[in-house]
C-alpha cells in the first residue's frame, strides 16, 4: 500500500508540473503509420480471436464480472481493418456494460486504439453511449494502448477524443510480482493510468506476458478492481 500511494503521489506529481501531459509520441496520426498486422500479437496485449479474458471485481460498490473476447470481427476506422473486442461487465444479477472496443497492431508490433462503442445499462433500464467514440470523428484520434517492446518510462495517449476519452498511462515497472486468481508472475509490466477528465482518479494495471492485463486496482479516487481468474488462449 505504501508502494502505490508513493506511485499515485508521483503521478500527481507529474501531472502538476505539466510532465505528463506532452506525450508527443502518441499523438501522431495512426493513418501515416505504414502497414498493419492482419493479427494482434504484441505480447502484453495478445488480442487472437477466439480468446477469452474472464475477471471479477467491484465498481460503483457492486461486484461485478467482465468477459473479454477477442472476436474475429474487424470494424474498418481510418482506413485500418481493427479487431473487435467484445467487453461485457454484469453484476446484480444483470447487464451493467456492453462495450465493443476496436483495436489494431501496427507492422512495428505497437498496439493501437481506435475507439469503443459502449452502452452503460441503469437500474431502471436507460441506456447511456456517451462514452461511445471513434478515431477521425469530431476530431478524435487513435493512441498507443502497449508498445512493441514496453520499457520503464513509457508514456503515451491511450486515446484522445476531446472532452470524452483521454486516458493516459505512464510505465513504471517491468518486473513486479503480482498474483491474481488466475496466476503469477514475477515479469509483470506495471502500468499508472490517468485522465484530466478524473483528476482525481488514478489506477494501476498489471499485464503478464502471453496473457494481457491481469490486474486494475484504484490507488487513487473510488474503490474499484478487476483481476483475471479465468484466461482461454486461443490457438
Amino acid at each position: 500500500m505504501i508502494r502505490r500511494t508513493r506511485l499515485a503521489a508521483l503521478v500527481i506529481a507529474v501531472i502538476a508540473t505539466g510532465a505528463g501531459v506532452g506525450l508527443a509520441a502518441s499523438t501522431g496520426h495512426a493513418q501515416t503509420t505504414r502497414g498493419w498486422a492482419r493479427t494482434i500479437t504484441n505480447p502484453y496485449l495478445p488480442l487472437t480471436p477466439g480468446s477469452v479474458w474472464v475477471y471479477q471485481g467491484m465498481k460503483d460498490g457492486v461486484r461485478q464480472t467482465d468477459v473479454v473476447r477477442a472476436t474475429a470481427r474487424t470494424k474498418t476506422i481510418l482506413g485500418v481493418a481493427t479487431t473487435v473486442v467484445s467487453d461485457v461487465a454484469t453484476g446484480g444479477g444483470r447487464t451493467l456494460e456492453a462495450t465493443r472496443d476496436y483495436y489494431a497492431q501496427d507492422a512495428a508490433g505497437n498496439v493501437w486504439y481506435f475507439g469503443e462503442q459502449t452502452k452503460a445499462y441503469g437500474p431502471n433500464g436507460q441506456i447511456d453511449t456517451s462514452g461511445s467514440w471513434q478515431a477521425g470523428r469530431a476530431g478524435a484520434r487513435p493512441g498507443i494502448f502497449m508498445t512493441a517492446h514496453p520499457a520503464v518510462g513509457d508514456a503515451h495517449r491511450q486515446e484522445y477524443a476531446r472532452g470524452k476519452a483521454e486516458d493516459q498511462y505512464w510505465l513504471v515497472d517491468m518486473h513486479d510480482h503480482v498474483s491474481v486468481p488466475f496466476a503469477s508472475s514475477d515479469r509483470a509490466a506495471l502500468t499508472i493510468e490517468w485522465s484530466r477528465l478524473e483528476p482525481g482518479v488514478i489506477d494501476e494495471k498489471a499485464y503478464f506476458p502471453g496473457i494481457g492485463p491481469v490486474r486494475e486496482i484504484a490507488v487513487q479516487g473510488p474503490p474499484e478492481s478487476a483481476r483475471l481468474v479465468r484466461y482461454h488462449r486461443a490457438s
